[in-house]
């Protein structure tokens, strides 16, 4: 119990000592060029203070690049990124020594166990003794994996690693983290734990939370702030309800409309509408995008001319919807056709995990 309390007056020192500072990571137009490709194209970019801040887009949209020059393991060509006060690029070891990193696939040795692990990377930052014991047994409670502590990680399902993953990163006590496709791959139960594990890191600790990620469902329930990033470039953040706000403004409502009975005239009807701008068919569901909220004359012209009105839902306040109109305005279709492109990057990323520690 010692341990722990001083633990937590050491995080409330440092958080009082840096309370001055409302926005703990800084990107002043970060830019990053390979070669003709611009990874990263002019980010402006401030994160604030003990939130959990979503940095979404498809694989290849510049994220993993972002998290590099953040973390100082290659530096900008224009620009520069700074945590607390810190040149990313110029004192990238003061950096990782607030900073921890947790990539999409935890790496680990599978044939050691779980506390030996933790074990391992308290005695990497000098960590030793009953100090060390104590910590680790803190915090496998904490990430609700002390029933496995003595089983080898090989024999972990994906979410357990996840989870472990946090506790190694907390290892070092860091006041922020900075976690990629945290929930990639992840069963059910084991996706709702981490997002409430990561949900408390902000809340209870009061540490800053920079999550990349292109799942937008599970990034919803726990984020402060988004930033929604295509082909290097931030196109929009905000919170939800700013982001909701903003594309109402520009007109882009989306509608689900089913009716009865489905026949050939329906469609051409229904874009007689004012407002209409495109309609889609998905199964017995009209996808109808419009300019303005056609609810009520729409519900009017239906009834007039004999069609049963099945299902009717205006979409928003929906990440994945507000993802979708950013999307398109960019001129996306297909979010995923980078994947492979962005492995090697990623694979690279994970072997610099040493460093971070």
């Amino acid at each position: 119990m010692a341990k722990n309390s001083a633990m937590e007056k050491a995080q409330t020192d440092k958080k009082n000592a840096r309370g001055s500072v409302p926005d703990v990571i800084k990107m002043d137009h970060l830019t990053k060029r390979y070669g003709k490709k611009i990874a990263v194209n002019d980010l402006s970019l401030s994160i604030h203070r003990g939130e959990v801040f979503g940095l979404l887009g498809p694989n290849g949209a510049g994220k993993t690049t972002t998290i590099l020059m953040l973390l100082g393991l290659t530096e900008p060509s224009a620009g520069q990124a700074t945590i607390e006060g810190m040149n990313c690029a110029r004192n990238p070891l003061e950096v990782k020594s607030i900073v921890g990193y947790l990539p999409d696939n935890a790496g680990f040795y599978g044939d050691m166990t779980g506390r030996q692990n933790l074990r391992f990377t308290g005695w990497l930052n000098g960590l030793e003794g009953q100090e060390l014991e104590d910590r680790i047994e803190t915090l496998m409670k904490r990430v609700d994996i002390d029933y496995a502590g003595d089983q080898k990680v090989g024999t972990y399902s994906k979410g357990m690693r996840q989870r472990l993953g946090v506790a190694d990163v907390l290892m070092k006590d860091p006041e922020i983290i900075i976690m990629d496709e945290p929930t990639l791959g992840i069963d059910p139960e084991g996706m709702r734990k981490l997002l409430i594990l990561i949900r408390e890191l902000a809340e209870e600790d009061g540490r800053t939370v920079l999550i990349s990620s292109h799942q937008l469902h599970q990034v919803q329930q726990i984020c402060d702030r988004v930033g929604i990033f295509i082909e290097g470039n931030l196109i929009v953040s905000g919170t939800l309800s700013e982001l909701e706000e903003h594309i109402r403004k520009e007109g882009s409502y989306l509608l689900e409309l089913t009716v009865q009975p489905l026949d050939d005239q329906l469609l051409g009807m229904l874009y007689q509408q004012d407002g209409v701008r495109k309609i889609e068919k998905e199964g017995d569901k009209f996808m109808i995008t419009s300019k303005k909220d056609i609810r009520p004359k729409l519900t009017q012209f239906l009834g007039e001319h004999g069609y049963t009105m099945l299902h009717l839902h205006q979409r928003g306040g929906d990440l994945d919807e507000i993802y979708r109109v950013y999307f398109e305005k960019a001129g996306q279709t297909d979010e995923r056709s980078s994947y492979e492109k962005n492995n090697k990057k990623r694979r690279w990323l994970r072997g610099k995990k040493q460093q971070t520690r």
